[in-house]
């Protein structure tokens, strides 16, 4: 990202900040939890015996999270004490206000008074490493652990666009945003819900760059800004657009596994000298949000998780806004439902945790495409230095996950887009050459 284009993003992160303020008063500072609330009994035994060997070098770290339904492997975490059972007792997982604040904290690091590894953006870890999202552009060395979840984000538009009927083809919004530059949202420059959105116009032959305005708007602004008129369409992960949905105040175009089957979304990040001077502590911390992760897939654990993650101190929206997409049942607000969407968000099943190398390839591509890093990034050495599915691999093995839910490979192989195109994690450089559309 360009220092111009940076200063106009902390500028308007900074303007939606202060709105947030005036809209809600004064309010209280991050929410942060560090044990099991009154009354909840948790399910894993808090660590005793631990093997001399396997103990973690510290028994703390502060942990960010967004307030969105892809946070709950963390927050189960910490709910259900498992940070605790492998030896992590004084875990802290604080709420953050938007995505940069999220990257300030990292920046800084706990000893700062910041924080040690986040909930995140798969392709932030990779921003911040090579510094183009970074104070002075320095870089900030951070490693990705494990993918928190695969599919669960949406593209939802106002509600005056319903008699189009948009789906996975943007097309018909050509015409009807006209000369106008409509403001279409999501969260983060270069982060996935920029690149889901960037990637559905272009595919439509909407130049999201020049025949619109992408704004950045925090997760749980979403609605309020649809609501005001501020933006036409947005990207952003659940439970956001259900609740638009819910409240009739737009419609779900399409969500992105419909884009991408399957798709990486969330990760587990760490700062890297964390992880390096704590290595041990990095795999118990990896070792219970994988655990939390198989907790969240099972249906009969649905409607717990999303009474927990619920509350006021995680996600504070209600239970009803959370549920069904939770469960695959998806009312798109035109009518469609889907009662059980084979492109529901996922936290286990089908390798959903293992953070693919060959993702990772694509995300950097993408973010070559719009511009947002530089043409002449080394995509695989660059995966290389921040993938760390090693740490992933070593917290499955001793968890006693089964040899067949381990990956053997690092690629998950060719991908297949919505709209036919390819990518050959091998061959970025044809992929992006093959776009009509892209700033690079």
């Amino acid at each position: 990202m360009s220092n111009l284009s940076r200063r106009k993003f902390i500028i308007t992160a900074g303007a939606t900040a202060a709105g947030t303020l005036l809209a809600h008063g004064c309010s209280s500072g991050p929410t942060t939890s560090n044990a099991t609330p009154g009354g909840a009994s948790p399910s894993a035994t808090p660590a005793v015996n631990i093997n001399p060997a396997d103990a973690p070098e510290v028994t703390a770290a502060k942990l960010g999270f967004i307030a969105l339904t892809d946070a709950a492997p963390l927050i189960i975490a910490q709910e259900k004490g498992l940070f605790a059972k492998y030896g992590m007792k004084d875990v802290q997982v604080t709420k953050q206000a938007s995505w940069p604040v999220t990257r300030d904290n990292l920046e800084l690091g706990s000893e700062k008074g910041g924080i040690d590894g986040a909930h995140i953006l798969s392709p932030m870890p990779y921003q911040m490493a090579l510094g183009t999202i970074t104070k002075g552009n320095q870089p900030v060395p951070m490693y990705i652990l494990a993918r928190l979840n695969t599919n669960g984000q949406a593209i939802s538009l106002s509600k005056k666009y319903l008699d189009l009927k948009v789906g996975t083809d943007s097309a018909p919004l050509k015409a009807a945003f006209g000369n106008q530059n409509v403001p279409i949202a999501m969260t983060f420059p270069g982060g996935t819900h920029d690149l889901w959105i960037r990637y559905w116009l272009a595919a439509g032959g909407i130049n999201p760059d020049t025949d619109v305005s992408v704004i950045p708007i925090p997760p749980p602004q979403m609605v309020a800004n649809m609501k005001s008129g501020s933006m036409e369409a947005f990207c952003v992960g659940e439970p956001w657009n259900a609740q638009l949905v819910t409240q009739k105040v737009g419609y779900t175009a399409l969500v992105t596994g419909e884009m991408w089957k399957d798709h990486p979304e969330k990760a587990l990040g760490l700062r890297g000298d964390w992880v390096d001077k704590n290595p041990k502590a990095a795999k118990a911390i990896t070792m219970a949000v994988l655990e939390a992760q198989q907790w969240c897939d099972k249906p009969e654990n649905h409607d717990e998780m999303c009474q927990i993650i619920s509350q006021d101190r995680w996600l504070k929206v209600p239970f009803a806004d959370i549920i069904n997409r939770s469960k695959a049942q998806i009312d798109y607000g035109t009518g469609r439902i889907e009662a059980a969407s084979p492109v529901a968000m996922k936290f286990w099943a089908d390798n959903a945790s293992y953070p693919y190398k060959s993702h990772d390839a694509w995300f950097l591509a993408e973010n070559i495409r719009w511009g947002y890093i530089p043409a002449t990034t080394d995509i695989k050495a660059t995966v290389d230095k921040v993938n760390r599915e090693d740490i992933w691999k070593a917290a499955a093995t001793t968890l006693g996950v089964p040899a067949a839910q381990i990956p053997t490979t690092t690629s998950r192989g060719v991908e297949t887009f919505f709209d036919g195109v390819k990518f050959d994690p091998e061959k970025p450089e044809e992929y992006l050459k093959s776009l009509a559309i892209k700033k690079a």
